[in-house]
Formats: structure tokens, C-alpha cells, sequence
């Protein structure tokens, strides 16, 4: 024998057999109501504190209608839905005429750290008074193209309301789009009226609602509404929905054509000021008014009694309300 294969002889001499790991017995399992146990540990379930949240389905809308979306204590969110509000002929004619002839432009937005950012999609403007939003300004432009004006005298018609203004949206293709937005602009007044008309491809509409003060933000279990928005049809959105909801059109990553989207609205003169910062300093304390107010009345509707969150809310605003005439 080669001394080679002696030696590996000799070596695997040594080695020792892997161990095995024994399975366990009967003995060693003992099962209990709501435990269990495995050697000398032992595990017990315990239910959790918090109860238990289901994420609701999403509803889709697609069928003509009233739809009452949503009550609470800022007011009633309603949604009126209206396919086929321009015949097919007459929406073909009129999208080719928008699509050419109006003055289509990509508006530059800014953060609220000053850096700016192009909107992924291209808008214009019609109205006697500018309008602001996303911390930039769109000129006022009162020459309405002639199919607008016939346009709004038709929308106006159909939802009783009248329009003094605005906003043309062109998404060129699924790639373009708008995030998750309310249409809330001080210009806009008190539960304002959005009618919205579509005209060309197909774009999928979402709401979602906003989340309750005690989610902090979180999204994840809000009510979720899809409506998918055809050629020619028209959607109100009413009462509380700019406050109580926020609505998107999303990114789709497959083919689509280019959609023009009308939104109908009626703006205000903003109050003078005499710089933008403290223009803008004005904007967070009434919004930071208006989070007080909405949480007093949250409080109000969901206890029976005179409680502590009440107490506290009601020295917050009363505090806030100091400040102000003190400034």
C-alpha cells in the first residue's frame, strides 16, 4: 500500500460521524390551548392589542350616476359621473381641433425647498385672474378659444353651475400624468365645484380618502375609488371632495394616445399681500387653523361627553386664535 493511501486511511481515521439531529418525541412536544412547546422552550399566543384592519376593495365607477362617496364631519364628498356627455362625432372634432390649436406649454412647478421640477405633462390657461398652485403661477388669459366657450356654456348648463375659468391638461401618452392632488387652492373658495371633461384615450381616474388623524398619514387602509374616463364623458366632483380626497391620473406602462382633460372651476381674487413670504406665512397659519377647527370637530362627533381631547383641542385654539390677533 502507497504511503499516499495510508495516510488517507489513517485520516479519515480520525474523522468522526456527523451527528444527527434526533427528532422529536411525544414527550417532547406537548401541545396546550394557545402554546406550545419544543424541548425547554415554550411559546404562547397572545391576541394582539390592536384590532385587527382589513384594507377595503377598491370600488370602480363606470356606470352613469350620483355616487354620495362619503359623509363626515367636514361635509358630504359626491361624485356625479355623466359617459357620453358629447356625442362621438362631435368629441372627435373638437379633441383634433384642441390638441392643434390650443397653446400647449410644460409648466415648471417648485418644491418646498425652492428646487423646480417640469410637470409630466404639458397645460394651459383661461381666465381673467392668474392661478397658482404647486408654487407657481399660470397668467391670467381671457381670450378663450371658441370651442371652449361652447364647451363651458354646455358644462354649465348641464351641472347648474357657472365657470369663470380653466385648466387644460394634455397627457401625451401613459407616461405622462399628475401624483395624488387636491384641488384646495385658497383661489378656489370653500368646497369648490371641479367639472371635468375628457376627450381622447382612455385614462383610469383615482380617489383616495385621507386618512384619519390618528393614522398619521398612513394611506394604507383609506377608502380607494378607480374610474376609468372615456372619450366625451364628463365627472363633477362636489362638496367636500378636495377636502376629504385626493384624486390622481397614474403612469401606464403601455400604449396609450394622447388624452386632453378639461377642468372647469370658478377662481377668486386672492387677498393682496405685500411679499411672498408673508403670503405664504399666511397659508400655513390658516391651514394649521384649519387642522385645529377639523380636529374639534372630529372630537365633537365621535365622543358623547366633554372629554380630555376635546379640552385639549379647545385650549389649542384658543391659544392659536391669541397669536393671531397678537400678529
Amino acid at each position: 500500500m502507497s504511503d499516499k493511501r495510508q495516510r488517507a486511511r489513517v485520516q479519515g481515521s480520525w474523522a468522526k460521524p456527523l451527528h444527527k439531529p434526533q427528532q422529536p418525541t411525544a414527550q417532547d412536544v406537548q401541545s396546550v390551548s394557545g402554546s406550545w412547546k419544543y424541548g425547554s422552550r415554550s411559546f404562547e399566543f397572545h391576541q394582539p392589542a390592536d384590532p385587527i384592519r382589513e384594507i377595503p376593495t377598491e370600488k370602480v365607477f363606470e356606470n352613469a350616476g350620483d355616487y354620495e362617496i362619503s359623509q363626515g364631519p367636514t361635509g358630504v364628498s359626491r361624485l356625479r359621473l355623466i359617459p357620453g356627455f358629447l356625442q362621438q362625432e362631435e368629441a372627435d372634432w373638437m379633441f383634433s381641433k384642441l390638441l392643434a390649436e390650443l397653446p400647449w406649454s410644460q409648466k415648471t412647478n417648485y418644491r418646498m425647498m425652492g428646487d423646480g421640477y417640469e410637470e409630466p405633462r404639458l397645460t394651459c390657461w383661461y381666465g381673467e385672474l392668474p392661478y397658482t398652485y404647486s408654487r407657481s403661477t399660470m397668467q391670467a388669459n381671457a381670450q378663450w378659444h371658441p370651442v371652449l366657450t361652447t364647451l363651458r356654456l354646455a358644462v354649465e348648463e348641464k351641472s347648474g353651475h357657472t365657470f369663470n375659468s380653466l385648466l387644460c391638461n394634455l397627457y401625451r401618452d401613459g407616461k405622462d400624468s399628475i401624483g395624488w392632488h387636491s384641488d384646495s387652492e385658497p383661489s378656489l373658495g370653500p368646497q369648490p365645484l371641479i367639472a371635468s371633461l375628457s376627450l381622447g384615450d382612455t385614462r383610469v381616474f383615482s380617489l383616495r380618502k385621507q386618512p384619519l388623524p390618528e393614522d398619521k398619514g398612513d394611506y394604507t387602509y383609506v377608502e380607494r375609488i378607480r374610474i376609468p374616463l372615456t372619450h366625451g364623458t364628463l365627472l363633477l366632483m362636489e362638496g367636500c371632495t378636495q377636502t376629504d380626497w385626493q384624486h390622481q391620473v397614474a403612469k401606464e406602462y403601455h400604449d396609450r394616445g394622447p388624452r386632453i382633460n378639461l377642468t372647469f372651476r370658478t377662481i377668486y381674487p386672492e387677498p393682496e399681500h405685500p411679499s411672498g413670504g408673508d403670503h405664504w406665512e399666511k397659508r400655513r397659519r390658516d391651514h394649521r387653523f384649519d387642522e385645529i377647527w377639523r380636529g374639534l370637530s372630529h372630537s365633537q362627533s365621535t365622543s358623547d361627553g366633554y372629554n380630555v381631547k376635546h379640552t385639549s383641542i379647545l385650549f389649542s385654539l384658543i391659544i392659536y386664535l391669541l397669536v393671531i390677533v397678537r400678529f
